[in-house]
């Protein structure tokens, strides 16, 4: 072999080994090259439950799960037989005040005043006539015609005969003047109450239909028609797809960025990976016995796992609660 041909593989040599290298070197780039932090969150949206005042039994569903409804939308009505029987008590009762104010305020009957009056015309009739006997016996007391005896039996007579004239004069009077101003004031106080217990009576019937507190999509419905509901029970929960937000659980080594009024890009693999730009609005560290991570093998330090929500710019249509969102870092 000559020199020029040894020289010649040498180079080739060379060259080979420095290509296997570059290989090896390049490959091992792009296997130890660290993989983009993904962090996997949810879509959350604000939840409403529909519930009622009044105790009853389901009678009638008007919306079903999945349906989107309006605020004011009546979803629900709730029978109640309680309450129609309280709402009968309750006019009765209006009525039975209102005619006692009315009495209280026109006094007594136009008969009542007549016969008053009669009365109080024969007391008077009758004082007269004893008041007449009573002089005559004065006179002959003062003679000493008559005994003492006598003479106070006619007196009593006569006081007795007066004071039964003042007291049908009071009864006359009472008559015409009607009610005292306390009676009245008592009688509009009854109507006042009965009032607003047919009020609150009323109140409770509207609470038989029930209606959305806000626009959203009917996501639960828990009571079947025919079950009993009580005080407060939920029948429906309405789901509000407008007011959404983003959660995250994130390790505090990886908060960077992610302080209030930061923007972050996230991913929606249920809208074909859809971006979504959104605003940090909340971060807090959560419990530490659900969340606590040791790093010491490490040789570093127990890290903490913070709760972050995120907030979309802009309405997303299709965008659902319980969607997967990734955040990549």
């Amino acid at each position: 072999m000559t020199k020029e041909q040894k020289t010649y593989n040498l180079v080739i040599g060379v060259a080979a080994l420095l290509g296997i290298i570059l290989i090896i070197s390049v490959a091992g780039y792009f296997v130890s090259k660290p993989k983009p932090l993904v962090i996997q969150g949810q879509v959350e949206a604000s939840e409403y439950r529909v519930s009622g005042k009044v105790p009853g039994r389901v009678e009638e569903l008007y919306v079903k799960e999945g349906q989107e409804v309006h605020k004011g939308d009546t979803v629900v009505y709730i029978d109640s037989p309680e309450v129609r029987a309280k709402l009968a008590q309750a006019r009765g009762a209006v009525a039975a005040a209102r005619a006692q104010r009315a009495k209280a305020a026109n006094g007594a009957r136009k008969e009542q005043i007549t016969g008053a009056y009669e009365l109080w015309q024969q007391a008077k009739v009758q004082e007269e006539v004893m008041r007449k006997s009573f002089e005559r016996v004065q006179k002959l007391y003062d003679q000493s015609v008559i005994s003492a005896q006598k003479y106070d039996e006619t007196k009593a007579k006569y006081d007795a005969s007066v004071a039964q004239a003042n007291a049908a004069k009071s009864q006359y009077d009472m008559a015409v003047n009607g009610a005292r101003s306390e009676d009245k004031e008592a009688a509009e106080a009854l109507v006042e109450r009965a009032a607003g217990a047919l009020q609150e009576v009323e109140g409770y019937l509207g609470e038989l239909y029930l209606t959305s507190p806000a626009d959203g999509i009917i996501s639960a419905t828990f009571p079947k028609v025919g079950e009993l509901v009580g005080t407060g029970s939920p029948i429906m929960t309405v789901t509000d797809t407008h007011d959404i937000w983003f959660t995250f659980n994130v390790r505090e080594d990886y908060l960077h960025g992610m302080k209030q009024g930061d923007m972050i890009t996230l991913t929606v693999p249920a809208l074909d990976g859809k971006e979504i730009q959104a605003k940090v609005s909340y971060r807090a560290v959560r419990e530490s016995y659900a969340t606590w991570k040791a790093t010491k093998e490490t040789g570093m330090y127990d890290a903490k796992t913070f709760e972050i929500r995120a907030v979309p710019t802009e309405y997303h249509e299709g965008l659902y609660p319980g969607m997967t969102v990734i955040l990549k870092r």
